[in-house]
């Protein structure tokens, strides 16, 4: 959730600190702070709220090579300066940045001030600091490798030290860091992005490795202090790919980025002659692919959405029992895993705690793992049995958009590979994949729509109650409508399958109260329609997602946006465009921040 930078190298440290800070002001954040090495000591600044607050306090004509910075998410302590970070030792000679959240500090605090030790603040995080300094004998490294011997929780963590100042300790455990590699000077952060627009080089640390960072370069050791040997990966995306190219909010952009998002999902895996799929990195042989009796799909938020959608998909085409768990509560109900089940693992960032939590609950027992995800070299990317990346590009905004899309391509792909193997025909597979290469033509003619919607937006903007309402595969569409509303337009959005309105929540509906519908053309219209007039009859205001050519629902509704026709089974990837705009287009006229909405940060990496 919360954001780390550090440097060591030949350059004035501080302003590439805040440059990076910037750089990551995407995952959310409610305070900020920096701490450099100078001639003095540790010179360090706070500022709750923006970064711009920070930069009206600070020295900018400090002449320091070694600094570390942080934006904080509240966990333990509220916003205040006290509780923003750096954190330090009772004598100030140690400063700390650090993300995740460390279990036992309130013993570890306890036996600390037995020991004369003053807290500061009121997060668990400043334990740390005060731990390394009980440590501390002249060599910081080591000083770090004990303390978190003692700790339980989770850490990405970046120290640095007046009493051993040429170098940066950074160290891991279940949130993520990397360290950069650049010319006569190198980097820490917990994302590739606070750091493109300097190196595309990267060591990624794993769980249980701590890194001296010096001028020397660096060298990564296990908690044994025994020494690794770590390569450096090159990152394919440039410092470009992030920037808002003439949007008004990275949201929009990567709204209208779709279509090539999709075609880049697609690219070079699609076998027309076998009208099957070709997958590089699967690491599943095609036995044990025949073999498997059942599938679980393990996602978070917008990524279960998709995995609900690959559900559908799944049963459908494969014919084999699917599910889709919450991550959250995977581990918590001892889940029946067998050798043949596969484990489906979703993840946008790919250090989600929750679900690399499960997906190592899933390899504990026994089952194959498949990850679908976006960021290479993540932690969930490492650790999965295979991997399919869905070449989205980075993803700026909180409220998750392309990603969505990608990973329910994706699923189409994994679903007609395992069809293939089973049920599917060759042109079967062969009118699915064709289907799915007309989809990036047809969202760039919904994303013509954006005017439009705009305008539906102006006349709804007054209705902070809305149901999203679909049958079958559209269900997970309408949640994932009701989740962008709520995320970036903060009004009250829930989704139900259509049908379940009238057992409960119809009680609400009134002329105040709004119901979107996905509804394109299918088998069950009829009943849909049938829902539709019961809202209609008890004056709740009705607007429609359709497929084009459907007039009948258009004369029951106070509002429709049509989407043009596909396959029952891919028209979540239309459906899910309009209600991403609505969305967006809503949270402007209400001027709300769309791009870093309140209280939410981009990349959940605490339970």
């Amino acid at each position: 959730m919360c954001g780390i930078i550090g440097y060591i190298g030949k350059k004035q440290a501080l302003l590439i600190l805040i440059e990076g800070l910037k750089r990551l002001e995407y995952r959310g954040y409610d305070s900020c702070g920096y701490a450099i090495l100078n001639n003095n000591g540790i010179s360090c600044k706070k500022a709750v709220g923006k970064i711009e607050n920070l930069e009206k306090i600070m020295n900018d004509d400090e002449n320091c090579v070694i600094g570390i910075a942080h934006t904080r998410w509240a966990t333990h302590g509220t916003p205040t300066e006290e509780n923003a970070h750096p954190h330090f030792d009772c004598s100030r000679n140690i400063a700390l940045v650090h993300n995740g959240i460390i279990e036992n500090y309130n013993g570890l605090k306890k036996k600390l001030e037995e020991k004369g030790h003053k807290f500061f603040s009121q997060t668990d995080s400043e334990v740390l600091a005060h731990l390394i300094e009980e440590n501390f004998n002249g060599d910081l490294l080591e000083a770090v490798r004990k303390s978190l011997s003692q700790v339980v929780g989770t850490y990405g963590l970046a120290v640095i030290s007046k009493k051993d100042p040429k170098r940066i300790i950074a160290a891991r455990l279940g949130s993520p860091l990397i360290v950069g590699v650049g010319e006569d000077e190198l980097f820490v952060a917990s994302d590739v992005s606070a750091i493109l627009k300097y190196t595309q080089k990267v060591i990624y640390l794993e769980d249980g490795e701590i890194a001296e960072i010096n001028s020397d370069g660096i060298k990564t050791y296990d908690l044994e202090n025994k020494l690794k040997d770590k390569k450096i990966d090159e990152i394919t995306w440039s410092a470009e790919d992030i920037q808002k190219q003439g949007f008004d909010h990275f949201m929009l952009k990567e709204i209208f980025e779709q279509p090539e998002t999709i075609k880049n999902a697609l690219r070079g895996r699609i076998n027309y002659e076998q009208g099957s799929v070709n997958f590089g990195g699967l690491n599943l042989t095609i036995e044990y692919l025949q073999n498997i009796d059942r599938i679980v799909i393990i996602a978070c938020g917008t990524a279960r959405f998709a995995g609900l959608v690959g559900e559908y998909l799944l049963e459908e085409y494969v014919k084999i029992p699917t599910e889709v768990e919450f991550s959250s509560e995977f581990r918590y109900r001892n889940p029946i895993i067998s050798d043949k089940t596969l484990v489906v693992v979703i993840s946008q960032s790919g250090e989600t705690a929750d679900t690399l939590a499960a997906l190592r609950e899933a390899k504990k027992k026994g089952a194959k793992t498949l990850g679908i995800i976006n960021v290479v070299g993540s932690t969930i990317a490492r650790e999965v049995d295979g991997g399919i990346y869905t070449h989205a590009g980075p993803e700026i905004a909180v409220a998750s958009t392309k990603a969505f899309t990608s990973q329910v391509a994706v699923m189409v792909l994994l679903a007609v590979l395992l069809g293939r193997l089973r049920t599917i025909s060759v042109l079967g597979g062969q009118k699915i994949l064709k289907e799915l290469e007309e989809i990036p033509d047809k969202i760039n003619q919904i994303l013509k729509m954006s005017p439009s919607i705009q305008e539906l937006a102006k006349k709804y903007n007054n209705f902070r109650n809305v149901f999203f309402l679909g049958r079958r595969i559209s269900y997970p569409s309408a949640e994932e409508g009701a989740l962008k509303l709520t995320e970036v337009a903060y009004s009250h959005a829930e989704a139900y399958p259509s049908a379940e309105m009238k057992h409960g929540p119809i009680a609400l509906i009134d002329e105040n109260f709004l119901s979107v519908f996905v509804a394109p053309k299918d088998d069950l219209i009829h009943k849909t329609l049938s829902n539709i007039e019961e809202i209609k009859a008890r004056n709740g205001k009705v607007l429609v997602i359709a497929t084009e050519g459907d007039d009948e629902i258009s004369k029951k509704v106070d509002d429709v946006i049509f989407i043009p026709e596909t396959l029952e089974m891919l028209s979540p990837l239309l459906a899910v465009i309009p209600l991403q705009l609505f969305a967006y287009h809503t949270a402007v006229l209400r001027n709300y921040d769309v791009d870093k909405p309140r209280n939410l940060a981009k990349s959940v990496t605490v339970e």
